[in-house]
């Protein structure tokens, strides 16, 4: 495998892939290794510990594979919220096509913490390579308020295509459609939209607006003009400015 080009690569990686997916598909996640996965594929075992040093790293390059697949730029025009179904819709097509063995993959994740945490990690980071794609600001504060509203939108298009059984996932593509309604909808109520036009800039507005007091409240250090000071009893002498050491 001396001298393999960037094509070489990508057919090696997708053919691991999917021995891997098939194997997990078959007996579990928990007993694949790269090992049986290389010798299913018919891959030379060294360049397989080159590619992929470690399990999870099958997991990481199918992810990585979902994200060039959305990623190909085909001139597509709309909204924000129609690129961002196509963008994750395509991320779904290529799941479909190892449907098994991620299904396998979900189903150990509940008793693989730090499998767990890796690919929560790395959903995040595709998340945000898909948000800005579909023209999501994702810089500062806002903007991973923004990522993390994509990320949720992404898991529960998973959890209905874990479900759906329709050949045209048109279960998954309702569930999309509505996850990405209920979104927008929680940003007009947040008045910080998470996409479409004129997304407000995450700024230090966004911060000043967060961390300020309402101008209709008071302000916590003052006392509240509507709420008088209560009378000293007659007789009572002015106590004067305590002292904090005694």
């Amino acid at each position: 495998m001396d001298g393999m080009d960037s094509m070489d690569h990508e057919k090696f990686d997708q053919a691991l892939i999917g021995a891997a997916m098939a194997r997990a598909e078959a007996v579990g996640w928990r007993r694949v290794t790269v090992v049986e996965a290389a010798r299913e594929a018919a891959l030379p075992l060294d360049e397989a510990r080159v590619r992929f040093p470690m399990r999870t790293t099958v997991l990481l390059r199918l992810g990585v594979l979902a994200d060039r697949s959305a990623l190909v730029d085909d001139g597509s025009t709309g909204t924000v919220r129609e690129r961002l179904f196509d963008l994750l819709m395509r991320r779904i097509d290529v799941l479909q096509q190892y449907r098994g063995g991620v299904q396998a993959v979900l189903r150990a994740l509940p008793f693989d913490p730090p499998l767990a945490l890796l690919l929560t990690a790395a959903t995040g980071d595709s998340m945000a390579w898909i948000a800005e794609a579909a023209g999501i600001d994702t810089i500062g504060l806002a903007g991973r308020l923004r990522v993390q509203g994509v990320v949720a939108v992404w898991l529960q298009a998973v959890r209905a295509w874990d479900r759906d059984n329709s050949e045209d996932l048109s279960e998954t593509m309702a569930a999309l459609d509505k996850a990405l309604g209920r979104a927008e909808r929680v940003g007009r109520m947040m008045q910080r939209p998470l996409f479409g036009s004129g997304l407000p800039a995450a700024g230090p507005e966004l911060i000043d607006d967060t961390l300020m007091p309402d101008p209709g409240m008071p302000d916590p250090g003052m006392p509240d003009p509507a709420v008088p000071e209560p009378p000293t009893p007659q007789g009572a002498a002015d106590p004067g400015p305590v002292d904090p050491l005694t």
